[in-house]
């Protein structure tokens, strides 16, 4: 053993031998310290746990060759030294590393806020029909081997108006005859018809008439199922389970049109006595009148706005009702009389008339951007083919048009709503009365008939008194832009 190990256990040995002691004194201490290591040698004491894992240099020394000798092995790696300029370069390995999982984390993360931060403003945008969508770039043709034609025999006269679900799956078709169909456009079947005569008598006379059911809406919940008879009146429908609710008076001579606020339960209604009035379906009542046609109001459309617009027939003039601020705007542009009007969003709309030109307009500007004339042709004697029906998909900058040349022709607002380009023209036989797209222009569909919706001069016997279904083909590319309405 060492010398540090004595020296460490000395004192304690000491201490211990002095207190188990005798007489005390110096002769007594002389005396008892023979005694003590010739006769009473002290008892060996148990090795603590401490002193046993102490081991001094030269028991290292001397054990490192016996047998018992600790088998220490040294790798050749353990025993290579790193170098500064190795170290340096591991450790700048280390931190591109570190860098590089921390900007891939923050790209990813990036990449997820984006994703839904878009996704939130275009579903706001949606909702308050801000959204702007150009869809009609990707259109690229239709199908022509699956043309669907739909026919019923309480329908066979001509087709006048429809009106399309909120979801899609149905349709309401009128016609010349006294019938409304709900069509299944699943299973391209009637799933309930209703008849419009028992409630079509007008308040102010007591002449009976045919029922002519010249005009459609549905509400945004699909809660109310508007129509005009062809007389003085409204009728309002359950379009779920076909159960007549309400039938308003008012108008003083035949509805032309009808469509609802979207997202309310506000109807709208244009007339021949060149008045526009206002109904409230929640309470059921007339709410009021606006006046300022010169001639037949012959169309009328809406979308969320306390805003409406109406075509003035032959006094040639579009009209946006200011409806909270009682005021209105007025737009001349046509050479003869107008006779379908349609808002393809709450700043640019569409208007079509019997001199067969297409307006596009701006609704800050008097005049129109841009119009098509002649858009659908000119008859044998020289006189231009009426624009009978006209459609958009809101917010897009897809149109469609219908006369009785033979063609359904399909349009694209370009450079900004400033030009209508010819997209494609679909073949047709018969009138087009009346257009309505689905929600994302997918489909269109289109009532076709041998006479004109509002009267019996011409006649085309060739053609088919049917709703045709087309489906429109288009690329998977679509742009799709955003912006505000900022309309005076």
């Amino acid at each position: 053993m060492s010398s540090s190990f004595f020296l460490k256990k000395e004192p304690k040995n000491n201490k211990k031998r002095k207190f188990q002691g005798g007489p005390t004194g110096a002769g007594a201490k002389g005396k008892n310290k023979g005694k003590n290591i010739q006769d009473n040698p002290p008892a060996k004491k148990k090795p603590q746990k401490d002193d046993e894992e102490i081991a001094s240099d030269s028991e290292y020394e001397s054990g490192l060759e016996g047998e018992g000798a600790p088998n220490l092995v040294f790798s050749s790696d353990e025993a290579e030294e790193e170098t500064p300029q190795d170290k340096r370069l591991r450790l700048a390995k280390k931190y591109l590393e570190e860098i590089e999982k921390q900007e891939a984390e923050k790209a990813e993360d990036q990449e997820i806020h984006d994703h839904v931060s878009h996704r939130l403003q275009t579903e706001y945008l949606d909702s308050v029909g801000k959204l702007r969508r150009n869809i009609a770039a990707s259109i690229e043709g239709y199908d022509t081997e699956n043309i669907v034609k739909l026919k019923h025999k309480k329908q066979h006269l001509p087709l006048c108006s429809l009106a399309l679900s909120p979801d899609g799956e149905y349709l309401f078709s009128g016609a010349k005859t006294q019938f409304v169909l709900k069509w299944n456009l699943k299973t391209s079947r009637v799933e309930g018809a209703f008849n419009v005569q028992p409630h079509n008598e007008d308040k102010n006379t007591d002449i009976k008439r045919r029922s002519h059911v010249i005009a459609l809406c549905i509400s945004s919940d699909f809660r109310y199922l508007a129509l005009a008879d062809g007389g003085y009146t409204i009728q309002v429908w359950c379009p779920k389970e076909l159960k007549h609710l309400k039938t308003f008076h008012g108008h003083r001579d035949v509805v032309t049109s009808l469509v609802f606020r979207r997202d309310t339960h506000e109807l709208y209604s244009a007339s021949r006595d060149r008045s526009v009035k206002i109904w409230s379906l929640d309470e059921m009542a007339y709410v009021e009148s606006l006046f300022g046609h010169q001639a037949h109001v012959t169309g009328i459309d809406a979308l969320s706005r306390e805003r409406a617009i109406t075509s003035g027939g032959s006094d040639c003039t579009l009209r946006i009702w200011k409806i909270t601020e009682e005021s209105q705007l007025i737009y001349n542009g046509h050479s003869d009389s107008i006779e379908c009007v349609k808002f393809l969003n709450d700043e640019n709309f569409i208007s079509g008339g019997t001199d067969g030109s297409i307006g596009l307009w701006n609704a800050l500007k008097k005049k129109p951007l841009h119009t098509a004339t002649l858009t659908h042709g000119v008859q044998s004697n020289g006189e231009s083919n009426w624009i009978t029906a006209l459609t958009c998909v809101v917010n897009t900058d897809l149109v469609a048009s219908g006369s009785c040349d033979g063609f359904i022709r399909l349009w694209q607002c370009a450079e900004n709503f400033r030009k209508l380009k010819l997209l494609l023209q679909i073949p047709v036989d018969g009138f087009v009365n009346s257009l309505v797209f689905n929600s994302d222009g997918t489909k269109l569909y289109a009532a076709v008939g041998q006479e004109h919706r509002w009267g019996r001069w011409w006649r085309m016997s060739e053609a088919k008194n049917s709703i045709m279904v087309i489906d429109l083909l288009r690329s998977t590319t679509e742009a799709t832009t955003s912006g505000k309405s900022k309309t005076k």
